[in-house]
């Protein structure tokens, strides 16, 4: 027959089966990126870890921190830029625990509170501003949001080391319109390089017209080296008109050369 132990000796087993539960619930290993938050009987004790560490049990209880740097995706929201332009954004936070005990009791969620946090400063940050300057200085807006999350968050010992904004997203209408303002920007630059260029043009016209005025004899040799560009074309008859004022200057420089007297004979 089986052997049956008293009701003595059960009652004895099962306590020290409960005291070794108990004495080994006592020992935590927490990793080198974790740490934990000691209270004691309700209030707090210290903050332990990394290693191994003993947390008596009942009398103390243990709160886990991760120190890792923590990526948060905050959820798409819906912003009125301040020239009135419906806009939805998203951005992502870099944060991580600096203070374990801060974030444990000075608040409920830090994970939770920092989010929301993030969510109702990115709106009131972004509508402050026009469209153009969300598409366009997108750093100058990431630093002030991380700016601004870092001093809020600085209570609940936590540390914002970075924001990004990922993505504006417009709707077609608005879509459509800046297409059509930046193609008007471009049609008015072209205009404006196109102008420069004419007055440009223009001046060094009037300073080889200048030049060419002070002597009559450039003149008639810039009219020979047009004629000379129309003949290589290969035509066969040419008909060109010779302005007698051309002339003037060779025929006047001729007149008033001094007869050279008749040789002896």
């Amino acid at each position: 027959m089986d052997h049956i132990l008293p009701n003595g000796a059960m009652f004895t087993l099962a306590v020290l089966v409960l005291f070794l539960a108990l004495l080994l619930s006592a020992f935590k290993i927490l990793r080198e990126y974790e740490r934990g938050v000691i209270f004691m009987l309700g209030r707090f004790y210290r903050v332990k870890g990394p290693g191994l560490i003993i947390v008596i049990p009942i009398i103390q209880q243990m709160v886990r921190v991760d120190l890792r740097t923590i990526v948060m995706d905050v959820p798409t929201q819906d912003v009125i830029s301040r020239d009135n332009v419906s806009v939805r954004v998203n951005a992502v936070i870099y944060f991580r625990v600096l203070d374990s005990q801060k974030a444990i009791i000075n608040v409920e969620d830090f994970l939770q509170a920092t989010s929301q946090l993030a969510q109702t400063t990115l709106r009131s940050v972004l509508g402050q501003h026009d469209l153009d300057e969300m598409l366009a200085n997108r750093e100058m807006l990431n630093t002030d949001i991380q700016s601004i999350l870092d001093t809020r968050t600085d209570g609940w010992g936590i540390k914002v080391s970075n924001v990004e904004i990922k993505h504006v997203d417009l709707n077609e209408t608005m879509v459509r319109a800046i297409a059509r303002q930046a193609e008007a920007e471009r049609t008015r630059r072209a205009k404006v390089i196109h102008a420069s260029g004419e007055m440009e043009a223009s001046a060094k016209l009037v300073e080889a017209a200048n030049k060419l005025a002070e002597e009559p004899n450039a003149i008639l040799l810039r009219y020979l080296q047009t004629l000379t560009e129309i003949a290589g074309e290969k035509n066969s008859t040419i008909l060109f008109p010779l302005p007698m004022d051309l002339l003037e200057g060779v025929m006047k420089k001729n007149l008033d050369k001094p007869d050279k007297p008749d040789k002896e004979k």
